[in-house]
């Protein structure tokens, strides 16, 4: 397995986020990845590398999938923020104001001049700081999901974009939940726009993958397939529910399974066959999926209990698939086993390849 990795995450660092209600430390930080990094010193799945994608390719991949302003957006956030005051270049971004929808209330279709406006109009949570690292790490990121969707075009089994910041809550013109580009949705266009004419997304992060969905939510030829906590009581709460099937032409293109909060492994396994025979039903060529690894038991913001031998069966199951498949690192907030946890999950697709 060829596995990418950016180089600049740790451009992006945040100090601290709103977490309910109240300021705390960024729970998602540098040392994610690099824990991923020392496990696979330990145990070596395949080759690492640096992604090779020019600038001009990644700005039209991105255009694929975001909103042109809000890629502009992102690009000058960070010295818009400074230019509002000098002092601001010591602290992080985060929204304080949104145009909440409300008929006759507010409008959007006239982007606000005033920068703290604009950051609310295209941010949907406090808790995902932005700095001045933000954007060339997320470009970063974008390009190994690039470069890992080439491999499989090119007739690899698997390949891994090891990255961060995640990205599956970034929608076409929105960032939240630590996500500013989608890199899964990144991957799926590229699998698409390289020949798979019917692509699955299958989402395994404790949080509903909001952005991917939206993304792809009017579309025949993209599956998007979410297993996560009941959006009831679980973040992003707003999307996930069981009864959003997708619509227009994607119609029946979209699969939420929401489970409760406390689950255990036995049970969400048995959303992870119902996933991946859905993914079967569609025709998929091709799998991409967010690896998110929030649903340990450990986690210190999720509420599923699968413990760190189960990766292993999640990637036989994946694996079971037999398609070609794009893994992207997304969530898991338990530090010091995210490592554990995600080489175990590529061990055991490995084993079962």
């Amino acid at each position: 397995m060829k596995i990418f990795l950016n180089a600049d995450h740790h451009r992006h660092a945040g100090r601290q986020e709103m977490f309910r209600g109240r300021m705390v430390p960024c729970h998602e930080v540098p040392a994610r990845l690099d824990h991923v990094l020392a496990e696979l010193g330990r145990r070596p799945q395949g080759e690492l590398l640096s992604p090779a994608i020019g600038d001009a390719t990644l700005d039209a991949a991105l255009a694929r999938v975001h909103r042109p302003d809000y890629l502009q957006f992102l690009a000058t956030a960070w010295a818009d923020w400074v230019a509002m005051d000098p002092a601001n270049a010591e602290r992080d971004v985060l929204p304080s104001v949104w145009p909440l929808p409300s008929r006759h209330g507010f409008r959007t279709d006239t982007p606000p001049a005033n920068f703290a406006a604009r950051l609310g109009l295209y941010g949907f949570d406090a808790g995902s700081p932005l700095m001045a690292g933000t954007w060339a790490a997320a470009r970063s990121g974008a390009a190994c999901a690039l470069a890992a969707a080439g491999e499989v075009l090119g007739g690899a089994r698997s390949a891994f974009a090891l990255t961060r910041p995640p990205g599956h809550h970034a929608g076409p013109d929105f960032f939240g939940g630590y996500c500013f580009l989608n890199n899964a949705a990144l991957a799926a266009q590229a699998l698409r726009d390289g020949g798979h004419h019917r692509v699955a997304v299958l989402d395994v992060d404790y949080h509903h993958g909001n952005g991917t969905q939206t993304i792809f939510y009017e579309r025949a030829d993209v599956l998007t397939v979410s297993i996560h906590g009941d959006p009831r009581t679980e973040y992003p709460f707003f999307l996930g529910h069981a009864d959003e099937r997708g619509a227009g032409a994607g119609e029946g293109a979209n699969l939420n399974l929401p489970l409760p909060r406390g689950t255990g492994f036995t049970d969400w396994r048995v959303a992870l066959d119902t996933a991946l025979q859905a993914v079967t039903n569609f025709g998929a060529s091709a799998l991409v999926v967010p690896m998110g690894l929030d649903t340990f038991e450990g986690d210190p913001i999720s509420g599923f209990h699968l413990r760190s031998a189960d990766y292993a069966t999640v990637g036989q199951a994946l694996a079971g698939a037999g398609l070609p498949t794009v893994f992207t690192f997304e969530g898991g907030y338990a530090v010091a086993e995210v490592g554990i946890n995600a080489v175990n999950l590529l061990e055991g697709f490995g084993r079962a390849v």
